[in-house]
């Protein structure tokens, strides 16, 4: 039986400054069908059009044409605050995502609650403060005995993580991660990563993950695409992404993109 994706989007095209000098076309029929399980890791050069297909899956931003569907339901036009029962966003600012003045257990507690009616239940009972204990526990980061500290006093990574946590704490159908170890210094991004990792697969959610670290894109996830500008120029899975070095996926990219397109931070990863 043919699998059906959750997520579809059919020749989306999405510009900027129409009509103007600075005119830019940015997505450009460009077509894409995500199926339940894929860790799809998302490279290319700059102003490829990454941020702006997420964007466009979150609803932050709305095509100018084409169609989103997530399993059988059209939700093109949906807001993205209709999209957010469903979906979930870790960026690459540790700052957003979280709540900076409440602590790691009010934090979590919204995340649970997501797309409920809160009212009383925004309470905390001891069982419910266990759950969050060890959840946090699974980062082995030793926040477990910290959960009345506010978010605010934590380290870039540490943030990272609640957000990771937050994000999932519900499985979302789909999870966008828009570079979100980018502000990372190296060792801490590797362990978010890894972190990242255990719960996308641990949970078997759907993820699409943008990333400048080749040997990231190369390491995590099911299926790899490149991106150029604002279409789909390579989508490698199964064991062509297996056995994928870096050297040959730099070659990849260098034939699509001139080096102006490269950032600093793929060459060098």
């Amino acid at each position: 039986m043919r699998r059906q994706p959750i997520l579809s989007l059919t020749h989306i095209d999405k510009s900027f400054h129409m009509g103007t000098v600075n005119e830019t076309h940015v997505i450009q029929s460009l077509n894409l069908a995500v199926y339940p399980g894929d860790f799809i890791t998302i490279i290319g050069g700059n102003g490829a059009g990454k941020s702006t297909l997420l964007n466009i899956i979150s609803g932050n931003l709305t095509p100018d044409s084409g169609d989103i569907r997530l399993g059988s339901q059209v939700i093109t036009h949906q807001s993205e605050q209709q999209r957010a029962a469903k979906m979930a966003r870790v960026f690459q600012d540790p700052t957003m995502g979280t709540a900076p003045r409440m602590t790691i257990a009010e934090n979590l507690r919204i995340a649970a609650l997501r797309g409920q009616k809160r009212g009383l239940r925004f309470g905390m009972n001891q069982a419910i403060r266990q759950q969050f204990k060890t959840l946090v526990a699974s980062l082995h980061m030793g926040l477990e005995d910290k959960l009345d500290t506010e978010v605010q006093y934590l380290s870039g990574g540490q943030r990272q993580a609640i957000a990771l946590l937050m994000a999932t704490i519900q499985t979302p159908e789909i999870l966008l991660l828009d570079e979100h170890t980018a502000a990372l210094d190296p060792q801490v991004a590797h362990t978010v990563m890894e972190l990242t990792n255990e719960r996308v697969t641990s949970e078997g959610i759907t993820a699409l993950m943008i990333t400048h670290n080749l040997e990231d894109a190369i390491r995590y996830g099911n299926r790899l695409i490149m991106l150029h500008r604002g279409q789909i120029a390579l989508d490698i899975t199964g064991e062509d992404k297996a056995s994928l070095t870096s050297a040959e996926l730099l070659r990849h990219f260098s034939r699509h993109a001139d080096r102006s397109e490269l950032s600093d931070r793929l060459l060098l990863s």
